[in-house]
């Protein structure tokens, strides 16, 4: 039984501007903009939440199946996923656009100006589902192109799968009755508590409304852990503290690697949930979306370290 996800395939060019925007962005003269950064460094990152989430995944030594679109661009990523392990049966290249890309310029004091292309990624929904004929115990929906999200959610819904539902950061992009339909019916809704916030706000739904709608919601709150919503209960895991915090950029997408990884191996939410959050502080601690490198049996060693018995 296989883990599906779909989800976006991007890459990320980040640069360091060595300097302040406010130096150099006039108030007065906003309505005119026209200025350059010098940026010396520029680091290229491979991610995409349903690239991150795969990629983990298979750190974990699961073999998922990877739905989505990239473009004529995508050579060497195809390359790294390949070393990495994750299969490409299910990605779709199209050859009249580009993979989806972020361009990010930070200065001085963490600020940032992002241009983000989505290139493939609107076009998600040409990678059928129809095309994939592996039987499925979990799927996720993540951030991805609004079409490809609704249509994915609503026909995973009518298999024999426990669907993960993630809006993430594309949940602005729908309406209180789009939104409401992507939620309901799903076995588990995943946010984090911004984005919690901002569900029950689009929703019009307060919490037992929703927890009545789906099997679960699982929150996600950084260095406060997760919380687990069901109809009857409320029920906290704790975090993992990370050894070092160096980039926290994927954490939530390791997070969700370990929670799907969890429910594959048929294990209760609770413990998922467990897995998710040491895949989080792991995934914390090295640069990079996709920079986790876990030896064999490395993170089992490091489960049981943790919570004091052995990875179920």
């Amino acid at each position: 039984m296989s883990i599906l996800v779909t989800g976006s395939i991007a890459v990320d060019h980040i640069m360091v501007f060595r300097d302040r925007f406010r130096n150099h962005i006039l108030p007065d003269k906003v309505h005119m903009l026209n200025v350059a950064f010098h940026v010396p460094s520029l680091r290229k990152s491979y991610g995409g939440c349903g690239a991150n989430i795969a990629y983990n995944l298979c750190q974990l030594g699961a073999d998922p199946l990877l739905l989505g679109t990239v473009g004529q661009d995508f050579g060497s990523y195809a390359g790294w996923l390949d070393r990495h392990g994750v299969r490409r049966d299910h990605v779709l290249e199209l050859a009249d656009a580009y993979t989806a890309q972020a361009f990010i310029t930070t200065d001085l004091d963490d600020n940032q100006i992002t241009a983000f292309h989505p290139g493939a990624m609107d076009r998600a929904h040409e990678a059928r589902l129809d095309g994939v004929a592996d039987a499925l115990r979990v799927a996720i929906v993540s951030p991805n192109g609004k079409r490809a999200m609704q249509e994915y959610a609503a026909e995973l819904k009518t298999r024999d799968v426990e669907l993960v539902v993630d809006p993430g950061q594309g949940l602005p992009m729908f309406e209180r009755d789009e939104l409401r339909e992507l939620i309901e019916g799903a076995s588990l809704y995943v946010v984090n508590d911004y984005e919690w916030s901002l569900t029950r706000e689009k929703t019009g739904w307060d919490v037992e409304e929703i927890t009545a709608r789906v099997g679960a919601v699982v929150v996600t709150r950084g260095e406060r852990g997760s919380q687990i919503l069901e109809k009857e209960s409320v029920r906290d895991v704790a975090a993992v503290p990370a050894g070092s915090v160096v980039d926290p950029t994927g954490c939530g997408d390791a997070y969700r690697a370990g929670l799907l990884y969890g429910r594959a191996q048929g294990l209760d939410l609770d413990a998922a949930c467990r897995i998710g959050s040491l895949m989080g502080a792991l995934k914390v601690s090295v640069e990079g979306p996709q920079g986790l490198d876990l030896e064999s049996g490395a993170f089992a060693e490091r489960y049981a370290a943790e919570f004091g018995a052995p990875l179920p």
